[in-house]
């Protein structure tokens, strides 16, 4: 088992702390004070010393523990610890490896000076209240100030040590803030604003120390920065690549945190506070350009992916990193990849935290409420946004490219609804965010930022659904090639009563002729597909014309001869067979074939084909099947009276197979 000595005297040494705790591993840890052994996590394989160490006592321990590794986290400002450690690692030949804190990017305006005796003399001649966050060490340093005890507030760790150092130096208890960090900037601003600071004293501790929060808080208060510069630091590694190192050369590893984060609309100000919070404290920042240019910090590590896959694959192969966060657009819970990406982090803990979605920015900014709005995504998909337009009063729809919006109104239009009023949402959450209003003919020669979203209404939506629509209803041609083939209005609506249909069903219509069971079928299985299947051009012809007089765009016409050109086709949950080409075997294997529990209707017309349907009842062992013999009537006018006309009988078989647990 490996050994490692970490001197610990920062937050990136007790996260690294903290990751070996969880290897097959032994940690020696040496911090310098009781308070800091607080911090650390305990275990039967970390041993701690909590007192500061000499040289001489530095080489002892190494040379009696004989580590594999000894790591240096101690504080940038430190550099007397640095070169002791450094220097006992040399003399008992043990490796040494530096931690460094990233730097952060400095602000503008700031004061920059060399140490706390410079910070002092500069003071001296500012007037205002001074906040210092710089500890108790070097706290005696500021006592020479003009008018001290009343001006300086400190703040510093809640210990004993620290509390006698600030009054040793002249300080009151009012003016001593002991608390123990992280700040938020928040938190800091309210303590700038509390003790009507001017000026705040702060080293340059990077983003662990809290020098960000600190920047921003002090430039909210107004208050003006007095940075201490970092001593220069000796080559070593951050807090990821140290993990990377480990990691490759000892075979450790470590099981990555990962917080799905909805952003909102796309901006900073759109994110709930919890998301921020967890932006700013990723390791690594993972999501679409766009995203990442909204939301990413200066110099935060970020991955440009979209993909689920790519974004595992990354988060697995990057053991470096901790804390990674995966930005979405809108909420993680409404048409968000999310749902595809969460199965591929079964070896991660994942915590998803929601954010504001378009529709309900949209809504907002309309001043109306959504909790009768129908939502459909049509981004990156496709979609029957004019079946829903008919069923419901109000449909959201979430559009991307180029083109999408006004697609979707040449749509909705074609279909007989150009009248309906849309409300456009464009970049909603940006600067130059914009809402147009229009019906969908009055819109659907319009430009639309790819970034939109609509809300679409109407006030007397047919809401009913109903099946065996009139035979009045479809276009059957009757030119020089005749009248196509179409199932009649009351076999149409047996078959489908027995097709059971679910509103997301994937159906076949083999033999669809004119496509007048294929366009109710669409028109029951809203977010479902329809794959109409015909041979024949002319009936091609007129199932495109019944498709775009019903505005059925789930329903796509398949040209060719089944089962041959279903076999591309992907996997069916419902099927109708109105005809077959001869090919009744071949399509049932390959229906089976491609999901053996299929819910299957057949129709036979002939006695063959009902002869060959029973056959085949028998030698697939269905769990369910039923056959019904179905003969219909209709009346036909002779004069003052009503004649009952015969219809040619229609076999129907429903056959299905029930799936075992």
């Amino acid at each position: 088992m490996y050994k490692f000595c970490v001197f610990a005297g920062t937050t990136e040494g007790r996260e690294l702390i903290q990751f070996l705790e969880e290897q097959p591993v032994t940690v020696y840890a040496c911090v310098a004070t009781d308070y800091g052994e607080t911090l650390l996590p305990q275990s039967e394989r970390l041993t701690v010393s909590a007192r500061r160490l000499t040289q001489t006592e530095m080489e002892e321990l190494l040379k009696s523990e004989r580590f594999d590794l000894v790591i240096d986290a101690t504080h940038p400002y430190a550099p007397v610890v640095t070169d002791n450690i450094s220097a006992a690692c040399r003399k008992t030949e043990t490796e040494y490896l530096r931690l460094l804190r990233e730097e952060n990017e400095l602000p503008e305006g700031a004061v920059f000076v060399s140490g706390a005796e410079e910070a002092a003399a500069y003071l001296d001649g500012t007037e205002g209240n001074v906040f210092l966050t710089t500890g108790s060490k070097e706290i005696t340093k500021y006592a020479a100030m003009r008018d001290f005890g009343q001006r300086v507030y400190a703040r510093v760790l809640p210990m004993e040590e620290s509390l006698a150092a600030c009054k040793a130096a002249g300080l009151v208890p009012s003016h001593i803030i002991a608390m123990q960090g992280p700040f938020s900037k928040e938190l800091n601003h309210a303590l700038l604003r509390a003790v009507d600071a001017r000026w705040l004293v702060t080293k340059e501790g990077g983003s662990t120390g809290g020098f960000a929060e600190k920047a921003e808080a002090a430039r909210e208060a107004g208050a003006r920065l007095v940075v201490i510069g970092r001593p220069p630091q000796r080559e070593g590694r951050n807090l990821s690549e140290t993990v990377a190192l480990l990691c490759r050369r000892f075979g450790l590893r470590r099981r990555p945190q990962v917080t799905v984060v909805g952003i909102g609309p796309g901006s900073r100000e759109g994110m709930t506070g919890e998301a921020r919070e967890a932006v700013a404290g990723a390791d690594c920042l993972i999501g679409a350009r766009r995203m990442l240019e909204a939301v990413a910090l200066p110099h935060q590590t970020v991955f440009d992916a979209i993909a689920p896959n790519a974004i595992a694959d990354f988060i697995l192969s990057h053991g470096e990193y901790r804390r990674f966060v995966v930005v979405m657009s809108g909420d993680t819970g409404f048409f968000s990849g999310t749902k595809k990406l969460l199965p591929l982090l079964r070896d991660c803990d994942v915590t998803v935290l929601p954010g504001l979605s378009s529709l309900a920015v949209l809504c907002a900014r309309l001043g109306t409420s959504y909790e009768d709005v129908v939502p459909v995504s049509l981004h990156g998909r496709a979609g029957n946004i004019a079946v829903q337009v008919r069923r419901h009063p109000r449909v959201f729809a979430l559009v991307g490219g180029e083109d999408g919006m006004a697609a979707m109104c040449r749509e909705l239009n074609a279909a007989g609804l150009g009248g309906v009023r849309v409300s456009v949402g464009q970049r909603l959450g940006y600067p130059d965010e914009a809402i147009l209003r229009g019906t969908a003919c009055e819109l659907m020669n319009q430009t639309f930022d790819p970034l939109s979203v609509a809300l679409i209404e109407q006030e007397h939506p047919r809401a009913d659904v109903f099946f065996g629509l009139p035979d009045e209803a479809f276009s059957r041609g009757g030119g020089e090639h005749g009248v196509v083939p179409m199932t009649k209005s009351e076999v149409r609506a047996v078959c489908l009563s027995k097709l059971r249909l679910t509103e997301d069903a994937v159906c076949w219509d083999i033999g669809a002729g004119t496509g007048s069971v294929s366009v109710e079928m669409a028109l029951l299985a809203g977010r479902g597909t329809v794959y109409a299947v015909e041979r024949r051009e002319d009936a091609l012809a007129l199932l495109a014309e019944n498709k775009a007089a019903f505005g059925v765009e789930n329903l796509i016409p398949v040209a060719g001869v089944a089962p041959e050109c279903c076999e591309v086709l992907p996997a069916p949950t419902h099927v109708f067979i109105g005809g077959s080409s001869g090919n009744l075997r071949d399509i049932m294997a390959l229906l089976l074939e491609k999901n053996p529990f299929v819910r299957i209707v057949a129709a036979a017309v002939t006695m063959e084909s009902a002869a060959e349907l029973t056959e085949i009842v028998k030698e697939y062992n269905f769990t369910e099947c039923e056959i019904v013999s179905l003969t219909v009537a209709r009346d036909r006018k002779a004069g003052r009276y009503h004649l009952m006309i015969g219809q040619n009988p229609v076999y129907l078989f429903s056959m299905q197979r029930e799936a075992t647990v």
